[in-house]
């Protein structure tokens, strides 16, 4: 939420500005852990709290519960929170000066808040990523951004919520990140799984992803050419990627957030203990968190694809892991 302000620390692997090879410890302080310590805390109770027995729709606490066989389903929620992504955030950060060095950049905007949809397509990416960085609500289209403002300030009045759309782009990735030759190392499945596992993703698509499966093949595929000495594509419709690997263009994955699932117009549900009807339990949240949820799926790209990088060019070092990569760009000049 905005009131939230955490900041992170180094604590391990870090010295005098430069990374060890030892593994980085980030830690963010939870403040509000000690106005929860006596019901959150490992010891025993001498007196139990009252449990959270009424599941939220939309939310992983019935099905948490009954996998886990917790009645008291505050031992799902806490754990399932969206607050996780601090973590995962500040990672990202590590990750993402690792692809800094290497030439790639990762940035994310919003393209969709309930029904109102932005239109950057005459604008150049560096365009994009200048405007998003100062938008509230990570939108390059000023106009849609006040009509995303209005629909987020109705759904508030209604007791309601939104979800929206994202899109992260990656530039400057060589070709040869991923594989095709075992599933679980194509680079398109890998970020489609890293996006997915965003709270309350529930969509992602790589290029121009479910609209290409309405158009014919010869609108959908990049043609190949050749000048100044090197491939090029005068199309990104894969969105960089082809065959489960990067071919050197724009990577661009969008993800599809549904409305936030706690509600103060709280929907009915049944507690878990009694089988009585009641209304689901509210816990705090805010009206629309896609903008929030863009942050984080820069992270989780940054993530992946720092991975993949890693996984493609090794070494032990920085200079090590650079003059490997250089040699790679230098062969593909040459191909």
């Amino acid at each position: 939420m905005k009131i939230e302000d955490d900041r992170v620390a180094i604590t391990a692997g870090v010295r005098g500005g430069e990374t060890l090879g030892a593994p980085i410890v980030l830690t963010i302080d939870n403040r509000d852990f000690a106005s929860w310590q006596g019901r959150m805390g490992p010891e025993p109770f001498d007196r139990p709290p009252e449990p959270l027995t009424r599941p939220r729709p939309g939310h992983a606490d019935l099905a948490g519960g009954l996998k886990y066989d917790r009645h008291d389903l505050r031992d799902v929620l806490e754990r399932a929170s969206a607050r996780e992504t601090a973590a995962r955030t500040a990672a990202g950060a590590v990750a993402r000066a690792l692809l800094s060095a290497a030439g790639i950049d990762v940035f994310a905007h919003v393209v969709r808040i309930g029904e109102v949809a932005a239109d950057a397509s005459s604008l150049e990416m560096s365009q994009i990523k200048a405007i998003s960085r100062v938008s509230d609500l990570s939108c390059a289209d000023a106009e849609a951004e006040a009509r995303m403002r209005e629909a987020i300030r109705n759904a508030s009045h209604a007791g309601d919520t939104l979800g929206g759309c994202f899109e992260v782009i990656a530039t400057g990735a060589p070709p040869g990140l991923g594989s095709h030759v075992q599933w679980d190392r194509k680079l398109d499945g890998r970020l489609a799984q890293a996006l997915m596992s965003i709270q309350a993703i529930k969509g992602v698509e790589l290029g121009d992803g479910f609209a290409a499966s309405a158009r014919r093949g010869s609108t959908v595929h990049d043609a190949i050419a050749w000048s100044s000495g090197h491939f090029s594509r005068p199309t990104n419709h894969a969105g960089g990627l082809e065959g489960g690997m990067s071919n050197g263009e724009p990577i661009v994955c969008r993800a599809a957030m549904k409305p936030i699932a706690t509600l103060r117009r709280a929907l009915q549900s049944v507690d878990v203990v009694t089988k009585e009807a009641f209304d689901a339990a509210f816990e705090r949240s805010d009206i629309c968190a896609v903008a929030a949820a863009s942050v984080v799926g820069e992270a989780m790209v940054a993530l992946t694809l720092a991975d993949a990088l890693l996984e493609k060019f090794g070494g032990d070092s920085m200079r090590e892991t650079m003059c490997n990569m250089q040699a790679f760009r230098d062969r593909v000049e040459a191909y």
